[in-house]
């Protein structure tokens, strides 16, 4: 079909122009602290830096997207933000009693939050391993991978499966932490890394299945008891379209590795809750939050949710059995792009909007460092579709 043909091209071509162009020089340029180390966690829609509280999850998800960059091919500047970012991980953000990391510092590497989060080691794991694709000669970031990865086991592991939140325990239980330490397990897989990271893997994809589905309808939840019970009242209730996406990727690429289909079953049905019930047709954006009877709780659309939408058909497309399957999930794969590039639209260029009113209009607020990670990615799997 040409005109689909065309209408991908297009897609592929222009995303990664705003990406090679614009997106990645600007969040190093502007967005990487040369004085302190590390990243800004927000650039205002002027461009200048928000010089706040630093997540570090932000500079793991810059690793993350610089060394993706590399393998894209992008000719400006990787090696710059790859060690920036390895450094603020292994120099302000790590505990050096423990050889974990700090959530929160301040600028000048003040600790503001300095307790265990599993969210931010999952990223942590998942940069070393974007790290070591790129740097395959450098065994320290394998190391440093592996000494997060059996910490968490050793210290933080359910007594059933899966991983708690902390030591002693706190709930709920969540589902999404689990969902990028799957990510980070998947990554080290590809870059090479030793069987325990299948092992982790496995058991993620078996407990998503069994205890975070719902066993009627295959939707995702999010919270949990100590037990893996959804938790009781308004919070085991919550199922967020993004995140139904986001795992329906993960489980495609999984059946992918392991040969075993009963996964792409899983993986249809979260893609069709969330494009059905989750995805609004008159703005053409994935809400934010449904309930579990698919009624809307949230109709803000955030730019994340759109990008594992384009992910999820990616996906799709790629195991598709027919001509006619593979037609279709491209077809919703150029309608995600059209959702992500209204995200797009600034005064400059390279930076992007975060949240959508149900209104159609966007907040006015600075752009997150953090969702550059979910950009890129979701542009390299867009230029990997062909039919």
């Amino acid at each position: 079909m040409p005109t689909l043909a065309n209408a991908l091209a297009e897609k592929q071509q222009s995303l990664r122009q705003w990406l090679f162009d614009h997106a990645l020089p600007l969040w190093w340029d502007i967005g990487g602290d040369r004085e302190k180390g590390g990243f800004y966690e927000k650039i205002n829609l002027d461009g200048k830096p928000d010089d706040i509280d630093r997540r570090t999850r932000v500079a793991a998800r810059q690793v993350f997207s610089y060394a993706l960059a590399r393998r894209m091919g992008y000719p400006g500047e990787t090696d710059g933000p790859i060690d920036q970012g390895l450094k603020w991980l292994a120099g302000p953000a790590r505990n050096p009693e423990t050889g974990m990391l700090y959530a929160t510092l301040k600028p000048d590497g003040t600790v503001v939050r300095g307790e265990f989060d599993f969210y931010d080691h999952a990223f942590a794991m998942l940069a070393y391993a974007s790290a070591y694709r790129v740097r395959p000669d450098d065994k320290a970031l394998e190391a440093a991978g592996v000494a997060i990865r059996d910490k968490i086991i050793a210290d933080y592991s359910h007594p059933v499966r899966g991983f708690e939140e902390a030591n002693p325990r706190t709930l709920p239980l969540k589902a999404n932490p689990h969902m990028h330490m799957f990510e980070a397990c998947l990554a080290w897989i590809e870059a090479g890394g030793d069987d325990k990271w299948r092992d982790i893997a496995a058991e993620i994809a078996d407990l998503c299945v069994e205890k975070f589905l719902h066993p009627e309808t295959g939707a995702l939840r999010e919270f949990f008891d100590g037990d893996w019970n959804v938790m009781p009242g308004e919070a085991g209730r919550i199922v967020e379209p993004g995140h139904q996406f986001e795992w329906a990727w993960l489980f495609l690429r999984w059946a992918e590795m392991t040969g075993q289909g009963r996964y792409m079953k899983t993986a249809q049905r979260l893609i069709d809750i969330a494009e059905v019930a989750g995805t609004d047709p008159k703005r053409n954006v994935t809400m934010f939050e449904l309930w579990d009877d698919f009624t809307v709780k949230d109709a803000k659309a955030r730019l994340w949710s759109q990008t594992e939408r384009m992910k999820a058909f990616t996906a799709l497309s790629q195991a598709a059995r027919t001509p006619a399957e593979k037609e279709s999930a491209i077809a919703s794969l150029i309608l995600a792009t059209s959702g992500l590039q209204l995200y797009l639209s600034t005064e400059i260029e390279g930076l992007y909007r975060d949240r959508m009113k149900p209104d159609g209009t966007f907040e006015i607020e600075p752009a997150p460092a953090s969702s550059l990670y979910h950009i890129i990615c979701a542009i390299d799997e867009l230029a990997s579709v062909k039919l």
